[in-house]
């Protein structure tokens, strides 16, 4: 199932040319998948207990419009593939006010044993708690 996170853009998050700073998204990217697991009952707590973790190993960000200081902005996020020790994200950020879209994301995790830092199989009962999403209607790199 997908879940939404709603943030306020802050002054600290805008940069030298008066908008969000990319490095900002990746933020937002990373914050609303780890919610998404958090309120699966799979937070930081639960997976050091396993000292097992999905690690990111790529992003991928289309950035199609500025967003600015005092906007809200909600980002969404899909488990959209879930693979023998991997998964796959996709994520969009949209303007509330009008659900303009202004970046979309793919992200590939890797479930991965924290001791050896190895990938390892994804537990069954971690695997059941993500609900496949269909993906979003657009393939990363797609022109706008």
């Amino acid at each position: 199932m997908s879940f939404v996170l709603t943030v306020t853009v802050s002054p600290s998050e805008i940069d030298e040319f008066s908008h969000v700073n990319n490095l900002v998204y990746v933020r937002w990217v990373q914050d609303v998948a780890v919610a998404h697991s958090t309120a699966l009952g799979l937070g930081y707590a639960e997976y050091l207990a396993r000292q097992q973790s999905f690690i990111v190993r790529r992003h991928e960000i289309d950035y199609l419009r500025p967003v600015l200081v005092g906007e809200l902005v909600e980002v969404e996020t899909r488990v959209t593939h879930i693979g023998l020790a991997s998964s796959t994200r996709q994520t969009e950020i949209r303007r509330a006010a009008t659900q303009e879209l202004v970046a979309r994301a793919l992200t590939g995790w890797a479930y991965v044993d924290l001791t050896r830092g190895r990938p390892v199989k994804i537990p069954e009962d971690i695997r059941a708690r993500y609900a496949l999403d269909p993906p979003f209607a657009w393939a990363p790199g797609d022109r706008v």
